[in-house]
């Protein structure tokens, strides 16, 4: 693949919409987190709030993940681009530090 070939995604609409939703949902979270400091809430009710993010980042990520073994991995092996699994399996690793 050349350096300016862009890649796509290939997800189904569903899950895509599913991880923008949650995006944005993530993003209200973010800006209610921003508004608590500003309004010197108890730090430890703000670091609750940062855990749920975490948390609700984790599972849109995991979502990702999967959709991408399940259609973009699975699309560029059945094109014979084997380079994939490699490049999977190293953001597997950053992902696993």
């Amino acid at each position: 693949m050349s350096k300016k070939e862009i890649r796509k995604a290939h997800h189904p609409y569903e899950t895509k919409q599913n991880m923008i939703n949650r995006m944005k949902r993530i993003e209200g979270q973010i800006r209610g987190i921003s508004r608590m400091i500003d309004e010197d809430v108890y730090c430890d009710d703000i670091l609750h709030q940062f855990m749920s993010v975490e948390s609700a980042i984790g599972g849109v990520k995991k979502t990702l993940l999967e959709a991408h073994m399940k259609g973009c991995i699975v699309h560029q092996i059945q094109e014979g681009q084997m380079e994939a699994v490699d490049e999977l399996l190293l953001t597997i690793g950053k992902m696993t530090k």
